[in-house]
C-alpha cells in the first residue's frame, strides 16, 4: 500500500440524465487527472453526511492513500440528493447505479476501471448491479447482503414472518423522512425536506402485498440466475449476524469467480466489527481492487475460496467482545458431507442414520412467547442483540441431546433437519435450533431454522396441511461454523413458536411429530488448514466525534402473570454527537415494543417508534416516526404515522393505514 496524498470533496453534484442531482463525497488521490486511479463506488440511502459518515471515514482515506478513489453517493431522496426514493433496490435504483458507474468511468481522473462496494443495502445493490454488466465495473465488495431477497433478508424466512419487516419499515420511515443539510443544499432544503415528507411511501404497504416469493422478490435476487455476474466478487459475512449464509450460497453459485470471508461478526464491517478477532479489511479490499482494477499481479486470486472462523466453547453473556475459535481456509468450496443425528427409543440423540422403527408421536404446541432468548434478526452490537443462554427458550421446546462428546466435532456448512409430522391446523410454524450444552448447562445456539409449513413444498407456491394427514419436512437450518468440544453435548431443540422473532400463523393447533424419523444432519468441515487471518493494524479506526449527551441500549422482557401477557422492550439512543468538522450534530432513538398472550396468536402486538434530531446553533429539525402492527385471523392490520417539526413548531404529519389479506401465513 502506497501513501498517496489525497483530498476530500466534501459534496460533489451529479446530475443524472433525468434531471435529478444526487450528492457524492469523493475521497480523491492528489495528481489522479495525471495518473488516473481506480474508484470504489458505494450508493446508499443512509445519508453520507451523517448516517455513515464514521464508516466512510475509516475506510476511504485508506483507499485513497492507496492511490483508489472513494465515491459515496446518497440514492434519491436521501441525504442532500434530489427526490423521493422509491422502495427497495428497484430498477430506478439499479438503473441510477449503472449511470453513476459509467459517469466515474469517464472521469479525466478515472482509468475506467470501477469497483463497487457495500454492506447490507450496499451489498445488495452491488451483486444486483453486477448482475446488470454496466461495463466498466469490474469487481464487487459485499458484506452482510444477500442472494435471496425472500429467504435470506428482513421479511420473510422459509415463509415465516418475520417481526424485522416492521422494524425495517419503521427505520426506513425515519431515515427518509429526516432533512438534507442546509449547509449543502441552502435554502432548497426545507422544500426537498417537505417533498419527501408528502411524498415517501411506508414500504410495509408494498412488502405485506407479497408474502410469498413472487416476481416482486425474484427482482434483485441474483440467486434466480448466478451466470448473470461475470467479475469477482468477495462476499463477506459475520456467524453473529442474519446475513450469515450468504457466503456459502455465493459460492456455490457463483463458483471459482466468487471468495468468502465468514468472522464471528455482528452486521458490522469486519475491521471493526465485534465479537472480535477482527479482520484487516482495508488490507484485503485494498489487494482485490488492485488486483482487478489495476491489473496488479498479487496473487489475490489464488486465495483460499473460503476461509472461515470456527467458534468453539461460546458462552453467551449480556456483551461477548471476543469469541473463542480458529481460522481454517478450504482451497475450494464443495458441499460438505453429513455427521448424521437420529433420535433413539429412549430420546436420546445419538450418531447414525435412524433405522426402521415403529412410530414414536410426540405432541408439540410451544407457549408462544418462546423465543424471548433468540436475539434479534438483525444485529449491531454484541450484546443481547445476539443470541442469549437457551434454557429459557428450551423449557417451551421438545428437546433431544447426546451423550457428552468423547471427541471434537468441527462443522461448517448448513445443517439439515428431516422429520415426519402432521397437524389438525392447515397452518404451523416449526423453528428447529442446534445448541451446544456446555458442561455446567449453559446452552449456546449454534444454529437455527424456521419453516412455515405451507411453504414446506415451495416458497413461490405455498400449500396448507392437510389436518391429521402426516407429511415429510426438510429443513436447512443457517450456515454455522463450530467446533463441539469433548465433554459438551449437542441437543436438537423444537418450537412451534420463536417470538418475537417470527409472527405466529393465525391458529395455534400444535404439532405432533414422529421423533423416529427425526434426522439431522451437521455439515462437517473436512479437509481443510488452519490460517492466519491479519487483524487490524488500528484498533479503533473508527472517528471521534464530540458527544454532548451519552447514548444507551437497553432490553427487557416483561411477564404480566395475572395478565398472561409478555412484552419484550428494544431501547436504543445513540446520543447526540456532532462531527467536528461539519458541526451537525444528529442523535436517533427507537423504542420498540412487541406484545403477546402466551395462548392466543391474535394478540400479537407490535410498534416502533423512531425520534430523529438534527441541529446547528439556531437550527434544530425532528421528526417522530410510528410504524404499528396488530392482526385478526383474516388480515395484517398496518398503521404508520410521520411528524416533523422546525423548531418548536410542527410543519408537517401523515398517517398510513392498510388492511392486508394473510396469504397461507
Amino acid at each position: 500500500m502506497s501513501d498517496r496524498a489525497f483530498t476530500v470533496i466534501e459534496n460533489q453534484w451529479i446530475t443524472l440524465k433525468d434531471g435529478t442531482r444526487l450528492a457524492a463525497r469523493i475521497w480523491m488521490p492528489d495528481n489522479a487527472e495525471n495518473d488516473p486511479v481506480p474508484a470504489v463506488f458505494e450508493f446508499l440511502p443512509y445519508r453520507k453526511r451523517d448516517g455513515t459518515s464514521p464508516r466512510d471515514e475509516s475506510t476511504y482515506p485508506v483507499f485513497a492513500a492507496a492511490g483508489i478513489a472513494g465515491v459515496r453517493v446518497d440514492i434519491r431522496g436521501s441525504g442532500e440528493s434530489d427526490g423521493v426514493i422509491d422502495g427497495e433496490y428497484t430498477k430506478l435504483e439499479l438503473a441510477n447505479a449503472c449511470e453513476l458507474i459509467g459517469w466515474i468511468a469517464e472521469q479525466p481522473w478515472s482509468n475506467g476501471s470501477v469497483g463497487m462496494m457495500g454492506i447490507s443495502w450496499g451489498g445488495f445493490n452491488s451483486l444486483q448491479v453486477a448482475a446488470l454488466r454496466p461495463p466498466a465495473l469490474k469487481a464487487v465488495i459485499s458484506i452482510a447482503s444477500t442472494v435471496d431477497r425472500f429467504n435470506d433478508d428482513i421479511h420473510y424466512k422459509n415463509g415465516t414472518h418475520l417481526s424485522a419487516q416492521l422494524s425495517w419499515a419503521a427505520t426506513m420511515l425515519a431515515y427518509q423522512s429526516r432533512s438534507p443539510d442546509p449547509e449543502l443544499t441552502g435554502n432548497r432544503w426545507k422544500d426537498m425536506w417537505l417533498e419527501r415528507l408528502e411524498k415517501e411511501p411506508f414500504f410495509m404497504e408494498e412488502w405485506l402485498e407479497h408474502q410469498r416469493r413472487d416476481d416482486f422478490w425474484k427482482h434483485g435476487s441474483v440467486s434466480e440466475n448466478f451466470a448473470d455476474i461475470e467479475i469477482p466478487v468477495l462476499v463477506i459475512a459475520g456467524w453473529a449476524d442474519g446475513y450469515r449464509n450468504t457466503p456459502i450460497k455465493a459460492i456455490e453459485g457463483l463458483g471459482p469467480k466468487a471468495k468468502a470471508i465468514i468472522g464471528p461478526w455482528v452486521h458490522k464491517y469486519p475491521h471493526f466489527a465485534w465479537p472480535k478477532p477482527r479482520a484487516d479489511f482495508h488490507g484485503e479490499a485494498i489487494r482485490f481492487w488492485n488486483r482487478w482494477l489495476r491489473g496488479e499481479q498479487n496473487g489475490a486470486e489464488t486465495l483460499p475460496q473460503v476461509r472461515a472462523y470456527l467458534l468453539e466453547a461460546i458462552r453467551p453473556a449480556p456483551r461477548r467482545e471476543f469469541d473463542p475459535g480458529r481460522w481454517i481456509a478450504k482451497d475450494l468450496w464443495s458441499k460438505p458431507e453429513g455427521a448424521y443425528l437420529h433420535v433413539g427409543a429412549t430420546g436420546a440423540l445419538g450418531f447414525g442414520k435412524p433405522t426402521a422403527a415403529a412410530t414414536r408421536d410426540v405432541f408439540l404446541r410451544s407457549p408462544l412467547d418462546t423465543g424471548t432468548a433468540a436475539g434479534e434478526y438483525f444485529t449491531l452490537k454484541p450484546d443481547v442483540e445476539m443470541a442469549i443462554d437457551q434454557r429459557s427458550d428450551d423449557a417451551g421446546s421438545l428437546c433431544f441431546e447426546t451423550a457428552p462428546l468423547a471427541s471434537d466435532l468441527d462443522c461448517l456448512g448448513m445443517p439439515v433437519l428431516t422429520l415426519k409430522v402432521k397437524s389438525e391446523g392447515e397452518l404451523a410454524n416449526l423453528c428447529a435450533r442446534i445448541v451446544d450444552v456446555h458442561p455446567d448447562g449453559t446452552a449456546y445456539r449454534v444454529a437455527f431454522g424456521v419453516l412455515n409449513l405451507a411453504h414446506r413444498k415451495s416458497n413461490e407456491f405455498p400449500e396448507k396441511l392437510v389436518p391429521g394427514e402426516e407429511t415429510e419436512i426438510r429443513m436447512e437450518l443457517d450456515a454455522c461454523g463450530y467446533r463441539f468440544k469433548p465433554g459438551h453435548r449437542i441437543r436438537l431443540s423444537l418450537s412451534t413458536a420463536y417470538w418475537p422473532m417470527i409472527l405466529p400463523p393465525p391458529s395455534d393447533p400444535g404439532l405432533t411429530i414422529d421423533t423416529a424419523s427425526i434426522e439431522l444432519s451437521l455439515p462437517k468441515l473436512g479437509e481443510a488448514q488452519d490460517v492466519v487471518v491479519k487483524e487490524p493494524d488500528n484498533p479503533s479506526p473508527l472517528p471521534d466525534y464530540i458527544e454532548h449527551e451519552p447514548g444507551a441500549t437497553r432490553r427487557s422482557v416483561t411477564r404480566d402473570l395475572s395478565g398472561n401477557r409478555t412484552e419484550y422492550r428494544i431501547f436504543e439512543d445513540t446520543g447526540l454527537h456532532e462531527h467536528p468538522t461539519t458541526g451537525l450534530s444528529t442523535r436517533q432513538i427507537r423504542d420498540e415494543r412487541w406484545t403477546i398472550s402466551p395462548e392466543d396468536p391474535l394478540s400479537m402486538t407490535g410498534q416502533s417508534v423512531w425520534t430523529c434530531d438534527m441541529q446547528r446553533p439556531g437550527w434544530f429539525v425532528r421528526t417522530i416516526s410510528t410504524a404499528r402492527m396488530i392482526c385478526d385471523a383474516d388480515n395484517w392490520i398496518i398503521a404508520g404515522e410521520v411528524l416533523a417539526f422546525d423548531g418548536e413548531d410542527q410543519v408537517f404529519a401523515k398517517t398510513f393505514e392498510k388492511v392486508v389479506p394473510r396469504d397461507l401465513m
